[in-house]
């Protein structure tokens, strides 16, 4: 698979308004093509907003994080599929991902969350994991592996172990996303574009570096060259 720089950055539409959204798509044009839209926008219209984006001819991420009884989770994925988005997200429970697998309809490709950019080990014990993140998100990956699922969100720290555990297939998809010198926020585990590019990622998902730049577009533009800059997997 071989993907255009400006294809593997996903600028996430973490805003609270359709208008918001409108507003920042229209300031990026035709240097985005692919847009997330999470609880925030989903929450706030997000859902037939993601049909306006479609239509006109952006692609479409929905980080929904799907996880319920197979029945619940299988139904969700089948109104997404009629949606016509390329991506939505689903926790990395087997059950769940079994669900997910075998409702996706259409070209959606299903991404399994691995352990959340803003948890350490501190976090997943304080939840109650036995294991740290780089273990657990393995295990995750290789249940994803043997489910069929099409990708996973990781950290770009798990990106290059990962990709030896799911081979050279299966879509790495990376926020955490921060370019050198942008603040870090409530991330715990991020990296520079170039980084995580080198590590295995397919995508980036950057969300508050561009939408929060004085120059949006001029924000998306470098990340774009920082990601041409790198080898590009076949």
């Amino acid at each position: 698979m071989r993907l255009a720089p400006r294809e593997r950055l996903i600028v996430a539409l973490d805003v609270s308004s359709i208008e918001a959204a409108e507003a920042m798509v229209k300031r990026l044009g035709d240097t985005v093509t692919f847009y997330k839209i999470g609880y925030q926008l989903a929450y706030a219209g997000g859902l037939p907003y993601a049909r306006t984006l479609i239509d006109a001819g952006k692609q479409v991420f929905l980080d929904l994080k799907l996880h319920d009884i197979g029945n619940t989770v299988a139904e969700g994925v089948k109104s997404v599929s009629r949606l016509g988005a390329s991506f939505l997200t689903v926790h990395a429970y087997p059950q769940t991902m079994k669900a997910a697998a075998q409702a996706r309809e259409g070209g959606l490709q299903i991404l399994a969350v691995t352990v959340l950019t803003s948890y350490d080990d501190r976090d997943l014990a304080a939840a109650g994991y036995g294991a740290g993140v780089r273990a657990t998100a393995a295990e995750r990956a290789k249940n994803a592996l043997e489910i069929g699922i099409d990708g996973l969100i990781c950290s770009p720290e798990e990106a290059a172990n990962l990709r030896t555990i799911v081979g050279s297939d299966m879509l790495l998809v990376t926020p955490g996303i921060r370019p050198a010198g942008a603040a870090v926020g409530d991330q715990k585990r991020v990296a520079t574009p170039a980084a995580a590019i080198a590590a295995g990622a397919d995508y980036l998902v950057v969300g508050r570096p561009v939408i929060a730049a004085d120059n949006p577009k001029a924000a998306a533009e470098a990340i774009i060259t920082e990601i041409a800059q790198q080898p590009t997997k076949e």
